[in-house]
């Protein structure tokens, strides 16, 4: 059997990334059973070694010269992209974003294929390939040891002072593992005073909230509607030995406008321009926020600079220490979100009085995790499972002939839904994009 030439290119777009489309594991079966014949980048930095691509049956080379299809994670430079080449990995383009212009459009120039990820998904729009459970498992580590962080910078004592952020963990079994045991304190010895009862809100109800809430379990939570977390505190019985999750959705965090008439979805996502948010209403009885949402500019936000300015203004001492803003849309549904943070330096505080923001844990204000690559610090894990997905596709993006004019082409239908550029070209489907590149010269071949 002929075998097509496929690529795995390094990942070099900052020393945090050591993830990989596809694993050994895959490779070596996609190899010998579909018949294909991988050429891996070499890297020192990648989570998988160079040597366990080799026991695969992979070849290791500098360059992927030759390779007529690659599989990368994040965006590709300029200048190694090649004529007619398919490449497949999260371009972060449909949304006309400007830094990543240039880069379409030498692809579109090369009379290359691009291949997104994102929009890999089924006719209802759900995606089948993505890291966002991940997102959210490596953020609520990172969240709860800010939390302990923070306490220990106030003198309160805590279990949370023992987690470790994700990324120093070798596996997530291990993070786990120590999140038990915190657990396992609070319900045996219970929790500082002070700190009872303690509240987690965590926005949202996809797959990086998902992701978020499964590292919650091994904690003693007790899960709660929103609307009974003032009740909590007008309570006797102040709870020490149990944590409080509420899970906000769209109905609790906004309403209509006019203050008439019902939460209706689709009529939100349509005209959420008829919508407020009333998420401050929930915030002085939250410890921790954990942000999972999708937002753009049409929606309204979580919480605004001016709304977190009032409640520093008219209480001593806020409940609210830590934000997991792991959507990390900057000044987005968190507006003091002002920066994307990195595994190096995770936190910083806002200051709400001033709007000065500091690195670290100290100081006036909440402290905020902005990791905007959360993924990466567990890069083994979000590796598997996204080649275990992945892997299903790949024989028919290898074995497409992409000679045929876009309408003859076969690819299953989730794939060809995700073809952003097709032999230099955009696809009808985003064909808007072309606004979005009439700002950039097209760079010469």
């Amino acid at each position: 059997m002929h075998k097509t030439r496929v690529g795995i290119r390094k990942e070099d777009k900052n020393t945090w990334e050591r993830r990989a489309p596809l694993s050994p594991n895959d490779v070596h079966y996609l190899s010998t059973e579909e018949g294909l014949s991988f050429f891996v980048q070499s890297s020192t930095n990648r989570v998988f070694k160079d040597e366990e691509y080799t026991g695969a049956g992979a070849e290791v080379v500098e360059d992927l010269s030759g390779c007529g299809l690659v599989f990368a994670i994040k965006e590709i430079p300029i200048s190694v992209l090649k004529e007619n080449v398919t490449y497949v990995f999260f371009s972060h383009t449909i949304k006309g974003q400007s830094h990543n212009m240039p880069m379409l459009k030498r692809i579109m120039d090369l009379g290359a294929t691009l291949i997104d990820y994102e929009k890999v998904v089924d006719e209802h729009g759900k995606r089948f390939i993505f890291f966002g459970e991940y997102a959210g498992l490596a953020g609520m580590v990172d969240t709860l040891w800010a939390f302990g962080q923070r306490l220990k910078w106030e003198g309160i004592g805590s279990p949370f002072a023992a987690l470790r952020q994700a990324f120093r963990y070798d596996s997530l079994d291990l993070a786990a593992e120590d999140i038990s045991n915190v657990g396992e304190h609070i319900e045996t010895k219970g929790l500082d005073p002070i700190l009872a009862p303690l509240v987690i809100g965590v926005t949202g109800y996809g797959n990086v909230s998902r992701g978020a809430q499964r590292l919650l379990t091994y904690l003693p939570v007790t899960e709660i509607d929103p609307s009974e977390i003032a009740t909590i505190f007008k309570s006797p019985d102040r709870s020490r030995k149990t944590i409080y999750l509420a899970v906000f959705r769209e109905e609790h965090t906004v309403r209509p406008a006019l203050g008439r008439g019902k939460f209706n979805l689709k009529d939100y996502y349509d005209h959420p321009e008829k919508y407020r948010s009333q998420f401050q209403k929930y915030v002085p009885y939250l410890s921790i926020l954990v942000n999972c949402i999708y937002w753009d500019k049409r929606y309204p936000r979580l919480i605004t600079r001016k709304e977190l300015r009032e409640l520093y203004e008219t209480e001593k001492n806020p409940r609210l220490r830590v934000i997991g803003d792991i959507s990390c849309d900057i000044d987005g549904a968190i507006e003091f979100t002002v920066k994307a943070t990195d595994p190096e330096r995770p936190v910083f505080v806002y200051d709400p009085l001033s709007g000065i923001i500091s690195d670290g844990v100290e100081g006036r204000g909440p402290v905020v995790m902005a990791i905007d690559n959360l993924p990466c610090e567990l890069p083994r894990e979000s590796s598997n499972n996204f080649s275990h997905v992945l892997k299903r596709f790949v024989p028919s993006i290898a074995f497409a002939d992409f000679s045929r004019n876009f309408e003859d082409l076969e690819l299953p239908p989730e794939i060809k839904r995700a073809l952003i550029v097709y032999k230099g070209s955009l696809t009808s489907g985003y064909a808007y994009l072309e606004e979005h590149l009439k700002n950039h010269e097209r760079i010469p071949k």
